[in-house]
């Protein structure tokens, strides 16, 4: 089969097309053919050398898939060949083929794109273990979304408006903010023209909000702890300001808050099945009635991995960037 591999560390030109051995599910294991594979920031990480694939996934990148099963293990109960589905990936999505556990996949609606697919299963997965299990978003509160228009911030959005929270998205353009509010944001900040701090208390009447999905981390967790109302729970999942952050631990204690730190592909895999599982129960009713959508930027061939990666790096998309990889019926 085709993959895209990663020759050595370094910028989007290092993608290269290469055949690779096709894979063989385990007694546990789908395979899956793929028509679609989707980008996210980890995929940059890894290409540049910094974030290595962890121990019995492909070398070659992709988190997240969608496509056909043609293949089951001999233990795998609940799926059949030819199923449409997406799936939660340790990496190998840029390829033809992959095998993933079958308690990381999903559904795909009859009414939703099989293309469109593959991007949601790491946004999804993503924006309900961390505001809705770890956050505990609730009907009423407020969500400050960072990066609103980014492939996890899209899902956030929608996903907090569905809820029944208020949502606030920053942004870096005054277009881009826009968009936020088109999609279901309350409010939306250009972060280089406004406070986000100052912005939150203005919507809240002062309170502030209860839950923060952060990707930015450093000076922002100190920000973030500003604009957060007593109680208020604070999810760090990624770090693009590489600075250390500093905490008022005093104002932390008195607003009764707490700040927490996750992944979602270092997790143990029977994590990782459980919240596909919560993602399954709880998100996937609201894909089926249209609440919820995948939001997507650009669909790119697989053969034009490098420039797709450079979309993602100039910032300038707004949802998920897609690799279209086959159709259903193969290459």
């Amino acid at each position: 089969m085709r993959a895209v591999v990663v020759a050595q560390p370094g910028g989007p030109e290092v993608l290269a097309l290469a055949e690779v051995p096709d894979p063989v599910p385990t007694a546990r294991e789908v395979r899956i053919r793929v028509v679609a594979a989707g980008l996210n920031g980890a995929d940059l990480s890894q290409r540049r050398g910094f974030y290595p694939p962890p121990a019995g996934a492909p070398e070659w990148p992709g988190l997240e898939v969608s496509g056909i099963i043609d293949a089951l293990g001999s233990e795998v109960a609940g799926w059949t060949v030819g199923d449409r589905v997406c799936a939660l990936l340790s990496g190998g999505g840029y390829a033809e083929l992959v095998t993933v556990d079958a308690g990381l996949v999903l559904p795909v609606p009859d009414d939703v794109d099989l293309v469109e697919a593959a991007g949601l299963p790491e946004v999804a997965a993503t924006v309900w273990s961390n505001v809705v299990d770890l956050g505990r978003l609730a009907e009423g509160e407020a969500l400050l979304v960072h990066g609103g228009s980014s492939g996890i911030g899209t899902m956030a959005i929608q996903v907090g408006r569905a809820l029944g929270a208020e949502v606030v998205a920053t942004a870096g353009s005054d277009e881009k903010a826009a968009f936020c509010r088109e999609l279901g944001a309350h409010a939306a900040v250009n972060y280089r023209e406004q406070d986000f701090v100052e912005a939150v208390r203005a919507f809240t009447d002062g309170r502030g909000v209860d839950v923060v999905l952060d990707i930015v981390g450093g000076a922002y967790i100190a920000r973030d702890l500003d604009a957060l109302a007593t109680g208020g729970r604070i999810l760090s999942i990624a770090v693009r300001d590489r600075e250390p952050a500093s905490v008022d631990m005093g104002l932390l204690m008195r607003k009764r808050a707490s700040i927490q730190g996750t992944t979602l592909r270092a997790r143990p895999l029977e994590e990782r099945v459980a919240v596909i599982a919560g993602v399954r129960a709880q998100l996937w009713p609201l894909l089926s009635d249209g609440r919820i959508r995948p939001v997507i930027d650009s669909v790119f061939p697989l053969e034009d991995a490098a420039a797709a990666h450079r979309r993602m790096e100039s910032s300038a998309h707004r949802g998920k960037i897609l690799l279209r990889v086959g159709d259903v019926g193969g290459r």
